[in-house]
């Protein structure tokens, strides 16, 4: 495993580009997210989600979540949101609030867990977007742990971790750490709230209620 070190506020481009190129080409690399360390592989490739199932050792029945530059490369990537997903990413994005969607034709099976459906956010990481947008395209993000063991901030404890299992660790030293993203099922008439988390299920609604409001005004 190779251990680059960069500026979390300022990442040197050539460490982007590097990771950009390791996921391309089917590698794992770890990065820093908002809170944790996560898992970035190329969700298109099955090839590399299975490296990343078996890095975890974790069972191919459980989802992997996805990161985005922003939400136009969901849209993109993985289609246009519903008008009041959208909504929601013009207010939450980028943030922890996780959007559940259909997963398009283009996405390895196993990415969604056999449900259909993948979970992407527009993180507040920069180190974490510009890797999104060197990639070109979503990428995943699930955490840099073995199953059954605590997730961590600290890149030294994923190095010790999982240094003989992954291609790169980005070091952008200790994240953040904090609630988990709130997770929102937005593939259906009315967005249902899958996981609670660091944004509110009412002021999610606070939120779709106001716009709804504004909607309804700006018609009559």
């Amino acid at each position: 495993m190779r251990r680059v070190s960069v500026d979390p506020q300022s990442p040197q481009r050539d460490a982007i580009q590097e990771a950009a190129k390791w996921i391309l080409a089917g590698g794992i690399v770890a990065l820093p997210t908002d809170t944790l360390y996560g898992l970035a592989a190329d969700p298109c490739s099955a090839e590399a989600v299975a490296r990343v199932f078996a890095v975890k050792g974790r069972v191919a029945e459980r989802a992997l979540p996805l990161i985005a530059a922003d939400a136009t490369q969901v849209a993109t990537h993985l289609g246009r949101l519903p008008a009041r997903a959208h909504s929601l990413a013009e207010r939450f994005w980028p943030g922890p609030l996780t959007l559940l969607v259909a997963a398009p034709p283009g996405l390895a099976r196993a990415v969604t867990g056999g449900t259909g459906k993948v979970g992407v956010r527009v993180p507040r990481d920069h180190v974490a977007r510009e890797i999104c947008r060197a990639c070109g395209r979503p990428i995943t993000a699930t955490s840099a742990n073995v199953s059954g063991e605590p997730a961590t901030s600290d890149p030294d404890c994923v190095e010790r971790t999982l240094g003989d299992r992954i291609d790169l660790l980005i070091d952008a030293g200790p994240t953040p750490g904090g609630a988990a993203s709130t997770i929102v099922d937005v593939a259906g008439a009315e967005p249902v709230l899958v996981r609670g988390g660091a944004i509110s299920w009412d002021e999610i609604q606070a939120w779709l209620d106001s716009d709804y409001r504004e909607h309804r005004a700006g018609r009559a």
